[in-house]
């Protein structure tokens, strides 16, 4: 047999995981609130977080399990409620899978069209908590 078994994937690297955190904290800070982030490589493994004094405990978990959603899938944790309104039975059993976050504040990571990991906010409001990703993504040159 000649075809390989493997393939090659990109993955983002430990400098742009954190350069993607202190980004979105930077954000936070000029909309005066205090985030957790966290950034994942494509398999949706922690490659970086950072949280700010005083942010949310629960939003810990809650930004991870947003950057790995977001790798998980390969799109904004935003486009969930758009995708269950249409689907009952996806509604009534994805929603009860670990780890999976359905509203916004999750962004995926890609370069060049390949998925390299995933950003995730928590600690405002889904639409800071996106602009905050977004702002991480930005800083990486990614959009």
């Amino acid at each position: 047999m000649n075809q390989s078994l493997s393939v090659s994937s990109s993955v983002i690297t430990s400098q742009a995981a954190s350069m993607a955190c202190l980004a979105a904290i930077a954000h936070a800070e000029s909309l005066g609130i205090r985030i957790n982030v966290a950034v994942t490589d494509a398999s949706g493994t922690l490659a970086g977080f950072l949280r700010m004094p005083s942010a949310f405990l629960h939003s810990i978990d809650i930004a991870i399990d947003k950057a790995y959603t977001a790798a998980s899938f390969g799109f904004p944790t935003s486009q969930w409620p758009e995708l269950l309104a249409g689907d009952e039975a996806l509604r009534l059993g994805i929603v009860h899978r670990p780890r999976l976050v359905v509203f916004g504040g999750g962004l995926p990571a890609k370069e060049n069209g390949a998925l390299i990991g995933g950003i995730g906010v928590s600690g405002g409001s889904a639409e800071q908590d996106e602009a905050c990703a977004r702002a991480g993504l930005e800083a990486l040159g990614l959009t």
